[in-house]
């Protein structure tokens, strides 16, 4: 089981300088990765609630912390359909170069309609768009002259280069019903849970991903299940919520269900999104000792 950690992103705590001293300490104390994940914008009287209020650019802000760190992965988890996926693969390209190929990226079908529309992609047939979207990335990253004609999306006879160094990022993908679980197992390096996983019975669905890939004449147990960890300290008993020995438990009782990777996500514990900076890194590198790789 790999253990990993969620950079700062949401909310006052997530600033430059604590972007930096997460990612410098979990590179320290042996975390496997570094995440993050999407939230474009917040539509006006929405209830999603302060986690999603005021999110940095994933991408963007693993470029940065990928500068001040040499061995950690670098994760997104994930972005969502609505970009645009040749634009999307140069950039992720650079990004494994730049970094020394320590990249994974997560692709998601996304939810909040009003993204797509900002976007300018049509909400509808997100699973056909997502299943187009990987062959793209892929095309792009390893073909010399890429040509593409799809429902979705075109690509002129081109030249994509320089492709990823030293070769493409592996390509996860999300999704919580049974038609996503297929595809993430007949198409993707691997699977990851959305922050409303139902823990319990996330073995039931790495299941069905893995039956897909074994279908598809693919090795299952190549794949990755990636669980971003709601992690609340103190927050009261549930799943990844305790004390940190109960958070610790968890985690061992995951592995057990298949699960081969779990980072702990501060950003999405409202005690921290909603405190002063300061508090909220106290309460991280608190939490980033407790937590750490054994």
């Amino acid at each position: 089981m790999k253990i990993s950690f969620g950079v700062p992103l949401s909310g006052p705590w997530a600033g430059p300088e604590n972007m930096r001293r997460v990612a410098r300490r979990a590179e320290e104390l042996g975390y496997a990765g570094l995440w993050t994940f999407q939230r474009l914008l917040y539509p006006e009287g929405h209830a999603m609630g302060p986690v999603y209020r005021s999110v940095h650019d994933p991408l963007m802000t693993l470029a940065h912390v990928s500068a001040v760190t040499r061995r950690i992965e670098l994760g997104l988890a994930v972005v969502n359909v609505f970009m645009q996926p040749v634009v999307l693969a140069k950039q992720l390209a650079t990004l494994q170069t730049l970094s020394g190929g320590r990249l994974a990226a997560g692709v998601g079908l996304g939810w909040l309609e009003e993204e797509f529309t900002a976007a300018g992609v049509d909400f509808a047939a997100r699973g056909r768009r997502g299943e187009e979207f990987v062959q793209v990335l892929r095309a792009c990253w390893s073909e010399d002259v890429v040509a593409h004609e799809g429902e979705f999306y075109r690509i002129p006879a081109s030249h994509m280069d320089p492709k990823p160094e030293p070769g493409p990022p592996p390509v996860l993908m999300g999704g919580a019903a049974e038609r996503a679980l297929v595809r993430a197992g007949r198409l993707a390096d691997g699977w990851m849970s959305a922050s409303r996983e139902n823990l319990a019975v996330i073995d039931q669905k790495i299941s069905t991903v893995k039956a897909a890939a074994e279908k598809a004449g693919r090795d299952p147990d190549a794949l990755r299940f990636v669980v971003r960890g709601v992690t609340r300290i103190g927050a009261g008993r549930g799943p990844l919520a305790g004390t940190y020995d109960e958070i610790r438990a968890d985690v061992d009782a995951l592995a057990a269900k298949g699960v081969t990777e779990v980072f702990h996500d501060l950003n999405f514990d409202p005690a921290v999104v909603t405190a002063e900076p300061a508090q909220a890194m106290r309460r991280a590198e608190e939490a980033l000792e407790a937590l750490a790789p054994r």
